[in-house]
């Protein structure tokens, strides 16, 4: 599924795009540099207001006695500030002029302030009395309080008040987070969607009722209210929603399950209904409820699930609200998950979300044309086959498929080449599945050479078993967990799984550990990854599948999570019934671990000539390892060689270095998927 990263300006209701969240920002630094311009407006007073110099009463009477004072200003504080007179032209100033004095009440009574008025008046002094306003002083008293209070009030009441709306401050918890997409800016339409053709198909009579409703209600059909779009990750379930809009040229509002949950109880009803309210407000428009599966879990189906739930509470509120629309209404809710099997009942029944869409991993045309959409952007070489890439790639997403198209270019771009190449892609596939290539590991002599005959030992029954998928490229560069793999092209996509075919591949997950015993008659744990896939194929085949002869056509699997209210992980089986189960897949792994096993001692020789390759040139193709079963030679200059500085003329197509994925599975496979 084509992925884009594009999905134009968001918005709240009723606002300009962006607007609120650069309105808030604008708002806050405008307060910052007014707060700044104040305190810098203070300061400078700060430094214009004289500089006093407190004096005690016995300092005051002897500058009154020594006729010193130029003037004084009598407050009604209990303070007297005067002003001392200047110095004589070789006296050194070292105090301030200004002086203050605090002189207690009872002075008044003792005749203090006549005596000091008198004094300062013969020796040619000016005296005033100030008297303040009781108001002002009240103001000065209050102004710190009052600075206080209004920076939090226009910091943080005002900007939770103007974003918030009628609800307050607290109004925030009860209003939805959705993002909204105008229609202006609804820019992707089904030509952005790839590989999921019949998903686009079945959504195509939602797009006519958005654009004209009149023509279903002629008939009176009702369109579905909700449509369910249910596929592993990465398969293009968002994208999908945001082409329906796009398409249909509506609003489209957008939020994830977990947006409505909060710490408070009531919260996430409180959300939903101011959702589904500002949709009708602006229908037609499509709701978009991303991994609706974080409160639309079936109720009643957890230990700590219970009546008053905040989940629960949710998920009844989504269920209210879809009931409860118009068979007028424009709003379509579309809602994507993963997990369609935990969801209730009650969310998925007719007239809620009547429509059920899967979206899965794309076929083999769906990633051809996955590749060309995320491929249009990107500079391509003349080398590039796109088919071919697609084939490679099978159990791919289509968000992987856009990482491995973004990563080539950056592999192309590190390299300074002017165009991506077809190794740039195949290395860009590795890297996103496997890890990068561990190049300038140093590995062990030994355990390279058990490495390479280990390979050896895959690639061999890869290209010898006629039910096994060709072989593509075998290396021994390690990549991620492993030290070396072997790598399958499918030649097509596999919807179900034949006998043959598993048993094949179980051989050629069995010639690793072989080849180690009976070239080195020693084991190693190289093969881990070998002996639990292959212990995985066994257990489906006869626990799922049916095809053990003893057991025969009944399932033995594990009992469905979703039919219990609480699963405790029991078998359905008796004792008996597990022995006979553990002993025919010990039987069936027996048999193909004896089948692989004459493969690999029948050819010996060229189990040898295949691991001395590798030991040479590292990375060698399906093709290389077919001519080497052949008896023919293949040469072509190797690492080993240019390390030694020996430089042979190239035979046939030389190609670079590269590694194959997770050991000896299929691209993309890990343990084999069930069939549906």
């Amino acid at each position: 599924m084509a992925e884009s990263n594009d999905s134009g300006p968001q918005q709240s209701p009723g606002k300009r795009p962006n607007g609120p969240s650069v309105k808030m920002s604008r708002n806050l630094v405008s307060w910052l540099v007014l707060l700044g311009l104040a305190m810098l407006l203070v300061a400078l007073l700060q430094q214009a207001m004289p500089a006093y110099q407190q004096v005690s009463i016995s300092e005051f009477d002897a500058l009154v006695h020594d006729e010193n004072v130029k003037s004084l200003v009598i407050k009604e504080d209990s303070v007297i500030e005067g002003l001392k007179k200047h110095p004589g032209e070789n006296e050194l100033v070292t105090a301030p002029l200004q002086f203050r004095v605090a002189y207690p009440r009872e002075a008044i009574d003792n005749d203090f302030l006549t005596r000091i008025v008198e004094a300062v008046r013969k020796g040619g002094g000016d005296v005033k009395y100030e008297k303040q306003n009781q108001y002002v002083i009240l103001l000065l008293s209050l102004l710190p309080w009052i600075l206080f209070f209004g920076v939090i009030y226009f910091f943080i009441f005002r900007q939770l008040r103007s974003s918030n709306g009628p609800g307050g401050m607290l109004g925030n918890f009860g209003r939805s987070r959705h993002r909204v997409t105008p229609k202006e800016h609804t820019n992707i339409t089904f030509a952005d969607v790839a590989g999921i053709e019949e998903a686009k198909d079945e959504v195509q009579e939602i797009i006519e009722f958005l654009k004209s409703p009149k023509k279903f209600q002629r008939l009176g059909g009702r369109i579905p209210r909700g449509i369910l779009l249910v596929g592993a990750p990465g398969c293009g379930k968002t994208l999908l929603a945001k082409a329906i809009a796009g398409e249909a040229d509506v609003p489209f509002f957008s939020i994830s399950g977990s947006d409505f949950v909060e710490m408070f109880v009531g919260v996430g009803a409180s959300r939903v209904r101011d959702l589904f309210r500002q949709a009708k407000e602006n229908s037609p428009c499509i709701i978009f409820l991303d991994e609706i599966d974080a409160v639309g879990r079936r109720r009643g189906a957890s230990f700590g699930g219970g009546g008053h739930d905040e989940r629960e509470q949710t998920l009844n509120a989504i269920l209210v609200e879809m009931d409860g629309f118009e068979t007028n209404s424009q709003v379509i809710v579309i809602a994507a998950t993963n997990r369609g099997d935990v969801l209730d009942p009650a969310l998925i029944r007719p007239g809620r979300f009547d429509r059920q869409v899967y979206v899965g991993l794309p076929d083999l045309q769906g990633r051809y044309e996955i590749l060309k959409v995320h491929m249009r952007k990107i500079k391509m070489g003349p080398t590039v086959d796109i088919r071919r890439c697609a084939r490679v790639t099978p159990m791919f997403s289509g968000a992987e498929l856009a990482a491995l198209v973004n990563e080539a270019a950056l592999i192309a771009t590190m390299e300074n080449k002017e165009f991506v190449d077809q190794d740039d892609l195949e290395e860009a596939r590795d890297k996103i599945r496997w890890g990068r290539a561990k190049k300038s590991a140093v590995v062990d002599e030994r355990d390279r050479r058990i490495t390479a005959y280990h390979e050896a030992g895959h690639a061999l029954i890869q290209a010898l078993e006629k039910d096994a998928d060709p072989l593509h490229k075998v290396s021994i560069i390690p990549r991620g967990p492993a030290g070396g793999a072997t790598f399958s092209m499918p030649e097509r996509d596999r919807m179900v799984y034949t006998k043959g075919y598993l048993l094949a591949t179980m051989r050629v997950l069995f010639g690793g550990r072989i080849a180690e015993h009976v070239f080195f008659n020693e084991i190693s744990s190289g093969a881990a990854a070998d002996i639990k896939q292959v212990t995985e194929i066994a257990r489906h085949m006869v626990r799922e599948w049916g095809m053990g002869e003893t057991v025969g056509f009944v399932y033995y699997g594990d009992a469905d999570a979703t039919g219990a209210m609480f699963d405790l992980g029991g078998r359905e089986y008796s004792d008996k019934t597990a022995e006979t189960i553990d002993g025919e897949i010990k039987h069936i792994l027996d048999g193909a671990y004896e089948t692989a096993r004459r493969t690999i001692m029948e050819n010996r020789e060229k189990v040898e000539t295949i691991a001395k390759a590798l030991l040479k040139l590292e990375t060698i193709t399906g093709d290389e390892v077919n001519a080497l079963i052949r008896g023919e030679s293949v040469e072509r200059t190797g690492v080993s060689d240019l390390l030694a500085g020996v430089t042979e003329p190239t035979v046939g197509t030389a190609r670079p270095v590269r590694i194959d994925p997770t050991p000896h599975a299929e691209p993309g496979s890990g343990p084999l998927p069930q069939p549906g």
